[in-house]
C-alpha cells in the first residue's frame, strides 16, 4: 500500500470555479475506453452507475460508446466519467494539485488539449471525470453533481 500526501485546495465549490478555467472535449462521437478492474471494484462501479444523476451541470446523460456500467457521459461535448481506472502515477507527487468537493477528494490534472481530468482520491475505487474545455466555464459544477453518488457507492479507503 502506497500512501502519499497531496496539497489539497480546500475551497467551497463556487470559489473553485476560477480554478478550472479551460478544458477540451472528446470529439463529436463520444467514446471512452472502458476500464477493466477486478471483481470487487467492478461491483462498486456498477453500484456507482446506478447512483449517478440523470443530469450533470444541467446536461442530460448521454453515455459514450461502448456501452458499459463503468462509463457514463453527459452533454455534448461530453463530460465523461470512468470508474475503476488505474491509479494515476501523478498521485505519487506530493505537490500534485487536489481539490475537495462536497466531501470527495479529487486530484486535478490539466491535459495538454485543455481538458481537465479529476481522479477521486482516498476511495476504494478510482473514479475519473474528464471535463472538456468547452465546459470549463462552470468550473467544478460537474463534481458537485457527482459527489453524492461517489460518496454513496464508493466507500472511503485506499484502492488496491
Amino acid at each position: 500500500m502506497n500512501i502519499t500526501r497531496h496539497r489539497y485546495l480546500r475551497l467551497p465549490a463556487l470559489a473553485v470555479l476560477i480554478a478550472a478555467a479551460g478544458c477540451s472535449s472528446a470529439d463529436g462521437g463520444a467514446s471512452a475506453v472502458v476500464p477493466s478492474p477486478d471483481a470487487k471494484v467492478t461491483e462498486l462501479c456498477q453500484n456507482l452507475d446506478k447512483a449517478l444523476p440523470s443530469t450533470v451541470d444541467g446536461l442530460n446523460r448521454e453515455d459514450p460508446e461502448p456501452a458499459s456500467a463503468l462509463t457514463a457521459g453527459w452533454g455534448n461535448p461530453v463530460i465523461i466519467l470512468r470508474c475503476g481506472v488505474e491509479r494515476p502515477a501523478e498521485m505519487n507527487d506530493d505537490k500534485a494539485d487536489a481539490v475537495e468537493v462536497d466531501g470527495v477528494g479529487w486530484q486535478l490534472q490539466k491535459q495538454e488539449n485543455g481538458t481537465f481530468r479529476f481522479t477521486s482520491t482516498l476511495r476504494e475505487a478510482y473514479v475519473e471525470v474528464t471535463i472538456p474545455e468547452e465546459r470549463a466555464g462552470n468550473g467544478m459544477a460537474p463534481l458537485v453533481d457527482l459527489a453524492p453518488a461517489v460518496k454513496k457507492a464508493i466507500p472511503e479507503g485506499i484502492a488496491s
